[in-house]
């Protein structure tokens, strides 16, 4: 984003950010529904304090990040195998579009059944629901590189390796790291959906149980919480892409 554009989208989340405080002050919003913007900055610091919600996090992240690491090498590798082995392709292409565009929520209950109210359960459930977007950016990704430079560095005399480091992967880079970064989105929002509807603990349950006794300022700071925490993660992507950049176009 460049940096005009980044000024003009602090200033409207600023304005909006002002015109919540000032409905509310005024009383025409709800502050046991939409607290002013001072009150969840309020609760954003003192729930930041709180040495069980720090632990909570630590749990959602511990989560996030085993299911992603997991999921990542494995989708990607299914995904290649697919787009590069006809036969597998035929095969299973259609159940992986089926199993993409289903609810992975209808499975929860499953996953459930299976692990129990568990760690292992909400890193198995988002496996599940982040692999499949993996798979689908990993066959996107190699039906993305040019043939004909595939060809043509062959005949040239190009070995396996030097045709994946000069051809594959610089083609197959952006893709990949969007497939990732989508993949991010999905992750969290498994785990989050995991914790909410049954867990013993992770920033999820919290935001369950003061939801269910309407501790509003303290739901919408750990809203704030995970939101800041998920563009975090996607800016640093969107910056290791940016590094990559350079690379591609020299290979």
């Amino acid at each position: 984003m460049r940096r005009h554009e980044r000024v003009i989208v602090a200033a409207s989340v600023l304005g909006l950010l002002v015109l919540w405080e000032t409905l509310v002050r005024l009383g025409r919003l709800d502050a046991g529904l939409a607290p002013a913007p001072s009150t969840i900055l309020d609760a954003l610091g003192r729930l930041l304090k709180r040495p069980e919600v720090l632990t909570s996090l630590g749990v959602t992240a511990w989560e996030v990040l085993a299911a992603f690491l997991i999921a990542v090498p494995v989708g990607l590798l299914i995904g290649f195998a697919l787009a590069e082995v006809p036969v597998l392709g035929a095969l299973f292409r259609p159940l992986v579009n089926f199993l993409f565009g289903v609810p992975k929520s209808i499975f929860l209950p499953v996953f459930i059944l299976m692990f129990g109210v568990s760690i292992p359960q909400k890193i198995a459930f988002g496996v599940f629901t982040t692999i499949f977007v993996l798979i689908v950016g990993g066959i996107a990704s190699v039906q993305s590189v040019p043939h004909e430079l595939v060809t043509v560095s062959r005949v040239c005399g190009a070995g396996r390796w030097q045709i994946i480091r000069e051809i594959y992967l610089p083609a197959m880079a952006p893709i990949l790291l969007e497939s990732a970064r989508l993949g991010l989105v999905f992750n969290i929002t498994a785990v989050l959906l995991c914790e909410i509807y049954g867990a013993r603990d992770g920033i999820g349950y919290r935001i369950a149980a003061w939801g269910e006794n309407l501790q509003m300022p303290q739901l919408y700071a750990a809203l704030v919480i995970v939101a800041a925490a998920a563009v975090a993660v996607n800016e640093a992507l969107r910056l290791l892409e940016a590094r990559l950049g350079f690379w591609r176009q020299q290979s």
